[in-house]
């Protein structure tokens, strides 16, 4: 199994739309992936870092595919759909993390 995390830097003055992502966003990532294979989502709104700082991402989502082939083949296909829907939510850039699960 692997693990996708879409994480979202904390920037001063950034905006971001916690409800809009977390319904709206979470529903069309839902709707395009699970037929391509998506078996989990999860999404974080950051609340801290470990010492009670402001945390370092404002908001993450985590999928969980079998494979690294079955989720490079729904961004294939539904990429550009998920990424046109980022301007809904935030103005902030994410960055990509691909972990296999252990």
């Amino acid at each position: 199994m692997i693990r996708i995390t879409v994480s979202y830097p904390s920037v001063d003055g950034q905006r971001f739309d916690h409800h809009y992502y977390q319904k709206q966003h979470a529903d069309l990532i839902r709707e395009l992936l699970v037929p391509q294979g998506l078996k989990r989502l999860e999404i974080d709104k950051s609340i801290s870092d470990g010492s009670g700082k402001p945390a370092p991402v404002i908001a993450a989502a985590h999928m969980i595919f079998e494979d690294l082939a079955s989720f490079q083949a729904a961004m294939v296909l539904h990429g550009k759909a998920l990424a046109a829907d980022l301007q809904n939510y935030t103005d902030t850039a994410p960055k990509v993390l691909i972990s296999e699960t252990l």
